[in-house]
Protein backbone atom coordinates (compact mmCIF):
# COMPACT_ATOMS: atom_id res chain seq x y z
CA UNK A 1 0.00 0.00 0.00
CA UNK A 2 1.32 3.16 -0.35
CA UNK A 3 0.47 6.47 1.61
CA UNK A 4 -2.42 7.71 0.10
CA UNK A 5 -5.62 5.39 1.79
CA UNK A 6 -7.84 3.51 -0.13
CA UNK A 7 -11.44 4.23 0.25
CA UNK A 8 -13.95 1.37 0.01
CA UNK A 9 -16.82 1.54 -2.30
CA UNK A 10 -18.94 1.73 0.97
CA UNK A 11 -16.89 5.27 2.28
CA UNK A 12 -17.25 6.55 -0.72
CA UNK A 13 -20.92 6.49 -0.74
CA UNK A 14 -21.00 7.28 2.57
CA UNK A 15 -18.85 10.43 1.25
CA UNK A 16 -21.14 11.17 -1.40
CA UNK A 17 -24.30 10.70 0.80
CA UNK A 18 -23.10 13.41 3.29
CA UNK A 19 -22.03 15.53 0.27
CA UNK A 20 -25.41 15.35 -1.54
CA UNK A 21 -26.79 15.67 1.98
CA UNK A 22 -24.88 19.20 2.77
CA UNK A 23 -25.72 20.51 -0.66
CA UNK A 24 -29.55 19.77 0.29
CA UNK A 25 -29.09 21.45 3.57
CA UNK A 26 -27.84 24.05 1.68
CA UNK A 27 -30.47 24.06 -1.06
CA UNK A 28 -33.04 24.01 2.05
CA UNK A 29 -31.31 26.66 3.97
CA UNK A 30 -31.36 29.10 0.37
CA UNK A 31 -35.25 27.95 0.09
CA UNK A 32 -35.92 29.01 3.27
CA UNK A 33 -34.21 32.24 3.34
CA UNK A 34 -35.79 33.16 -0.07
CA UNK A 35 -39.24 32.14 1.85
CA UNK A 36 -38.10 34.39 4.62
CA UNK A 37 -37.26 37.58 2.73
CA UNK A 38 -40.35 37.60 0.70
CA UNK A 39 -42.01 37.10 3.75
CA UNK A 40 -40.72 39.81 4.77
CA UNK A 41 -41.14 41.92 1.75
CA UNK A 42 -44.71 41.40 1.99
CA UNK A 43 -44.45 42.34 5.13
CA UNK A 44 -42.87 45.71 4.99
CA UNK A 45 -45.22 46.35 1.42
CA UNK A 46 -48.22 45.87 3.58
CA UNK A 47 -46.38 48.34 6.62
CA UNK A 48 -45.93 50.57 3.47
CA UNK A 49 -49.59 50.27 2.05
CA UNK A 50 -50.93 51.56 6.18
CA UNK A 51 -47.76 54.01 6.28
CA UNK A 52 -49.24 55.63 3.32
CA UNK A 53 -53.20 55.61 4.17
CA UNK A 54 -52.36 57.01 7.04
CA UNK A 55 -50.49 60.15 5.38
CA UNK A 56 -53.24 60.52 3.03
CA UNK A 57 -55.68 60.42 6.24
CA UNK A 58 -53.55 63.08 8.12
CA UNK A 59 -53.66 65.22 5.03
CA UNK A 60 -57.12 65.07 4.32
CA UNK A 61 -57.80 65.58 8.34
CA UNK A 62 -55.46 68.79 8.07
CA UNK A 63 -57.53 70.18 5.12
CA UNK A 64 -60.52 69.82 6.55
CA UNK A 65 -59.40 71.29 9.82
CA UNK A 66 -58.05 74.05 7.67
CA UNK A 67 -61.55 74.38 5.33
CA UNK A 68 -63.09 74.92 8.73
CA UNK A 69 -61.09 77.12 10.45
CA UNK A 70 -61.60 79.45 7.13
CA UNK A 71 -65.79 78.96 7.34
CA UNK A 72 -65.41 80.21 11.06
CA UNK A 73 -63.49 82.78 9.89
CA UNK A 74 -66.14 84.06 7.38
CA UNK A 75 -68.42 83.31 10.02
CA UNK A 76 -67.41 85.58 12.51
CA UNK A 77 -66.70 88.66 9.26
CA UNK A 78 -70.16 87.71 8.67
CA UNK A 79 -72.16 87.70 11.51
CA UNK A 80 -69.90 89.38 13.90
CA UNK A 81 -72.33 92.48 13.07
CA UNK A 82 -75.35 90.67 14.49
CA UNK A 83 -75.34 91.97 17.82
CA UNK A 84 -74.41 95.50 16.74
CA UNK A 85 -77.63 94.97 13.80
CA UNK A 86 -79.69 94.35 16.47
CA UNK A 87 -78.93 97.06 18.65
CA UNK A 88 -79.57 99.41 16.26
CA UNK A 89 -82.97 98.01 14.72
CA UNK A 90 -84.93 99.83 17.74
CA UNK A 91 -83.72 103.22 15.90
CA UNK A 92 -85.13 102.78 12.65
CA UNK A 93 -88.67 101.47 14.18
CA UNK A 94 -88.05 104.78 16.38
CA UNK A 95 -88.21 106.59 13.25
CA UNK A 96 -90.50 105.00 11.37
CA UNK A 97 -92.93 105.37 14.36
CA UNK A 98 -92.38 109.10 14.71
CA UNK A 99 -93.58 109.22 10.56
CA UNK A 100 -96.72 107.44 11.31
CA UNK A 101 -97.56 109.99 13.87
CA UNK A 102 -96.55 112.90 12.56
CA UNK A 103 -98.87 115.36 10.36
CA UNK A 104 -97.23 115.84 6.78
CA UNK A 105 -99.76 118.23 5.87
CA UNK A 106 -98.44 120.48 8.88
CA UNK A 107 -96.26 122.86 7.02
CA UNK A 108 -94.44 123.86 10.15
CA UNK A 109 -93.72 120.34 10.48
CA UNK A 110 -93.06 119.56 6.72
CA UNK A 111 -88.85 120.12 6.91
CA UNK A 112 -88.89 117.89 10.08
CA UNK A 113 -91.13 115.15 8.29
CA UNK A 114 -88.37 115.26 5.43
CA UNK A 115 -85.34 115.61 7.61
CA UNK A 116 -86.55 111.89 9.41
CA UNK A 117 -87.43 110.61 5.65
CA UNK A 118 -84.19 111.52 5.10
CA UNK A 119 -82.41 109.64 7.86
CA UNK A 120 -84.80 106.95 7.77
CA UNK A 121 -83.24 106.08 3.85
CA UNK A 122 -80.35 106.16 4.44
CA UNK A 123 -79.96 104.84 7.87
CA UNK A 124 -82.00 101.60 5.73
CA UNK A 125 -79.61 102.32 2.91
CA UNK A 126 -76.99 101.97 5.10
CA UNK A 127 -78.58 98.34 6.56
CA UNK A 128 -78.47 96.95 3.12
CA UNK A 129 -75.11 98.24 1.83
CA UNK A 130 -74.19 95.81 5.01
CA UNK A 131 -76.57 92.75 3.56
CA UNK A 132 -79.18 93.80 6.01
CA UNK A 133 -82.65 93.53 4.84
CA UNK A 134 -86.15 93.97 6.36
CA UNK A 135 -88.74 91.42 6.70
CA UNK A 136 -92.13 93.26 6.04
CA UNK A 137 -94.59 89.90 5.77
CA UNK A 138 -98.09 91.27 5.31
CA UNK A 139 -100.40 89.24 2.81
CA UNK A 140 -97.65 86.31 2.51
CA UNK A 141 -98.28 83.15 4.09
CA UNK A 142 -97.19 82.33 7.93
CA UNK A 143 -93.31 81.55 8.44
CA UNK A 144 -92.86 80.37 12.12
CA UNK A 145 -88.97 80.71 11.20
CA UNK A 146 -89.14 84.14 10.14
CA UNK A 147 -92.44 85.20 12.00
CA UNK A 148 -93.91 86.01 15.41
CA UNK A 149 -97.61 85.48 15.38
CA UNK A 150 -98.81 88.00 18.09
CA UNK A 151 -102.29 86.79 17.82
CA UNK A 152 -104.59 85.09 15.39
CA UNK A 153 -107.65 86.61 13.86
CA UNK A 154 -110.38 85.98 12.11
CA UNK A 155 -110.96 87.01 8.53
CA UNK A 156 -112.81 85.57 5.63
CA UNK A 157 -111.34 87.95 3.26
CA UNK A 158 -108.02 85.60 2.61
CA UNK A 159 -106.85 82.60 3.18
CA UNK A 160 -106.16 81.32 6.71
CA UNK A 161 -102.61 81.49 8.28
CA UNK A 162 -101.96 84.70 6.32
CA UNK A 163 -100.13 87.40 7.71
CA UNK A 164 -102.66 90.41 7.44
CA UNK A 165 -101.10 92.85 9.62
CA UNK A 166 -97.58 93.64 10.76
CA UNK A 167 -96.73 95.39 14.29
CA UNK A 168 -92.96 95.07 13.52
CA UNK A 169 -91.05 94.42 10.47
CA UNK A 170 -88.53 91.61 10.83
CA UNK A 171 -84.42 91.57 9.64
CA UNK A 172 -82.15 89.05 8.42
CA UNK A 173 -78.44 89.45 7.81
CA UNK A 174 -77.06 87.30 5.10
CA UNK A 175 -80.36 85.64 5.15
CA UNK A 176 -79.80 84.75 8.93
CA UNK A 177 -82.68 85.65 11.38
CA UNK A 178 -81.80 88.66 13.12
CA UNK A 179 -85.20 89.60 14.57
CA UNK A 180 -88.67 87.55 13.96
CA UNK A 181 -91.39 89.79 12.60
CA UNK A 182 -94.02 90.17 14.72
CA UNK A 183 -97.29 89.65 12.94
CA UNK A 184 -101.35 89.05 12.90
CA UNK A 185 -102.04 86.21 11.21
CA UNK A 186 -105.95 85.08 9.73
CA UNK A 187 -107.72 82.16 10.95
CA UNK A 188 -110.87 80.58 9.54
CA UNK A 189 -113.75 81.89 10.94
Amino acid sequence: MSDQQQTSPEEENAAAEAAAEQVTQTQVDEVQTVDAIQAEIENLSAQLGDAKDDVLRAQAEAQNARRRAEQDVEKAHKFGQEKLVGDLLPVIDNLERALENMDVEDEALKLVVEGIELTLKSFQDTLVKHKVEALNPEGEPFDPQLHQAMTMVPNPDVEPNTVINVFQKGYTLHGRLVRPAMVVVSKAP
